[in-house]
């Protein structure tokens, strides 16, 4: 667009999971006109981002601040700058739109390793609510919690939902066969998939407990797919719940591997209890496969009408899900395809673009 304004973002979390996937997703569609970050990583991007300044340096702490390429972004004349995380450039006087995922740090600070990093996060978001120009949310749930935490101008704070990548569709039978072999899983048990990390606030632990009191789990198989469980990290916690055989862990998977697995699951599994977004919600909706998932945060909105809830923190109400949600595959295909179109990343861009044009013309 002719008129439209020189954005620059820093985009050195580009393969980080989470937000890696928005900033991959934002880069090639926004329009931005400079991207921060490691070259070699920004490579795939740079026919969607005319020029590239280099930046590697590690998020958090004081050497991101001394490193961030002030001058060199100087030099380029942006209209503005996009920080798709909360590390923000304390020292960066132009116009500056920052994307707040999530509030973790501060609504459960009793999973941080130490005071001093709780004490870091209520500064660094106090600074946003400060100093940006605008302020993006990934869900109302996020915006509220900024708003209880901090007086915050909510005029200058907006809801921008995610969306789900095209790679995310059904699959045949015969396409997510191999599967079965490859991660040794039973053909004749119904799938409970959970994809995650052992993250406090991930929940694992109560997940396991419900799965342990739910009717019928014999036939059924809990799999656990990320980063974690490359070992049998659970194993202990597992055998004194009676879950011995009962769980496979598929430990990290590629990009194709998951979509097989959101195809192949009976049902999804989110028992968090606290997301800025949930997009696994929305990756095991566009796959034909149903979502169990804690009534809290934002998850309701990704799930809305077509997800079943369960309160995160009662291992009973997770087990009586569980049961509930098992047999559900195919049964609410159309309400799933109508839900889960609203949800794109075209529109997510088209929503920053917007919002950028407002912040530069004021």
């Amino acid at each position: 667009m002719e008129n439209s304004p020189k954005i620059a973002i820093d985009a050195r979390m580009v393969n980080r999971s989470g937000i890696g996937t928005c900033i991959q997703h934002w880069l090639q569609d926004v329009g931005y006109a400079v991207a921060l970050g490691d070259q070699s990583e920004l490579e795939p991007y740079k026919n969607s981002v005319p020029k590239q300044i280099p930046f590697k340096c590690s998020i958090y702490g004081y050497k991101e601040q001394l490193k961030f390429p002030y001058r060199k972004l100087r030099k380029e004349k942006n209209d503005l700058l996009h920080i798709p995380h909360c590390n923000v450039p304390l020292f960066y006087r132009g116009k500056m739109m920052v994307t707040v995922h999530d509030l973790t740090h501060l609504v459960y600070p009793e999973f941080l390793p130490m005071k001093l990093v709780h004490l870091y996060f209520r500064f660094i978001f106090w600074f946003i609510c400060k100093r940006a120009n605008h302020i993006l949310t990934d869900s109302e749930s996020t915006k509220r919690d900024l708003l209880r935490f901090y007086k915050a101008d909510e005029s200058k704070m907006t809801v921008v939902p995610l969306g789900v990548g095209n790679e995310f569709v059904r699959k045949s039978k015969s396409e997510i066969e191999y599967l079965y072999e490859k991660f040794n899983i039973p053909r004749d048990k119904k799938i409970i998939l959970y994809v995650g990390n052992l993250l406090p606030h991930k929940n694992l632990n109560n997940l396991l407990k419900g799965f342990a009191k739910m009717n019928g789990k014999e036939g059924c198989r809990l799999l656990l797919v990320g980063k974690a469980f490359n070992g049998r990290t659970q194993e202990s916690q597992e055998k004194d719940l009676g879950l011995e055989g009962l769980t496979i862990h598929a430990g990290m998977v590629n990009q194709e591997d998951l979509v097989n697995f959101y195809n192949l699951a009976d049902l999804f599994v989110l028992p968090s209890l606290y997301e800025g977004f949930g997009l696994p919600i929305l990756e095991a909706f566009a796959c034909g496969t149903p979502v169990a998932c804690s009534n809290v945060s934002s998850l309701p909105e990704v799930g809305g009408n077509v997800a079943k809830y369960f309160d995160p923190k009662d291992t009973t109400s997770i087990a009586h899900t569980l049961e509930n949600a098992i047999d559900d595959k195919g049964k609410y295909n159309s309400d799933i395809e109508a839900w889960v179109k609203k949800f794109t990343w075209k529109n997510s861009a088209r929503q920053i673009q917007q919002i950028a044009a407002e912040v530069v013309a004021k």
